[in-house]
């Protein structure tokens, strides 16, 4: 008999005993790479509070980081570089990221839940939830590693290049970095097919 997750929203889990939640973060900035994180929880391990990581405090991200790094059966992070998203464009990219995040894990899922409304082509069953983040716990769990692992890439890029505010806004389309995209330029780092980014580099 297929188990409901009672702390989350109606979703019905398949009759299997390894399930994985795939998330992404980074569709919308304009620079930096779009991760995705594939993650399987232990049942017999859980990990309360878990939620949509865009709705938990960045201190409190990162103690659920920790966690989910601790009692998960297994984690793998996916990514699909600027290149990759101009040549193929974001949705594509995204896609590819998400296949990269669950052939990396350690552990095969036999069943996958993907944040969304479409499934990237993967060897095993899967299911896309719109608005997984907040209603499959893995979802949430893949939501949060991503988000923690992408935020931290951008407070490193900041660091080189402080001048951009990318550890304020990570690489978001916000009136602050469109000034720094105007007064300094873009870095290699930038989405090139990007309308703000091409307008800068003269493309448009």
């Amino acid at each position: 008999m297929a188990k409901t997750n009672t702390e989350f929203e109606a979703v019905i889990y398949p009759n299997v005993q390894l399930v994985a939640g795939v998330d992404e973060v980074g569709r919308g900035p304009l620079v930096g790479d779009v991760v995705t994180a594939a993650v399987i929880l232990d049942a017999k391990n859980p990990i309360a509070g878990l939620a949509d990581s865009k709705k938990l405090s960045e201190k409190k991200l990162a103690l659920m980081f920790d966690e989910i790094q601790e009692k998960a059966l297994c984690i793998s992070v996916g990514r699909a570089s600027p290149s990759e998203i101009d040549d193929i464009n974001i949705l594509h990219a995204t896609m590819l990221a998400m296949q990269r995040a669950v052939e990396g894990l350690t552990i095969q899922p036999e069943f996958v839940f993907i944040d969304g409304n479409r499934c990237p082509a993967l060897n095993m069953p899967s299911e896309a939830v719109v608005k997984g983040d907040s209603r499959v716990a893995e979802i949430s769990a893949a939501s949060i590693i991503a988000k923690v692992t992408r935020d931290r890439e951008m407070q490193e890029l900041d660091a080189r290049y402080p001048e951009y505010g990318f550890a304020k806004h990570k690489g978001y389309p916000t009136k602050a970095h469109f000034e720094a995209l105007e007064r300094y330029g873009a870095i290699d780092e930038y989405r090139k097919s990007f309308k703000p980014v091409k307008k800068v580099l003269g493309l448009l």
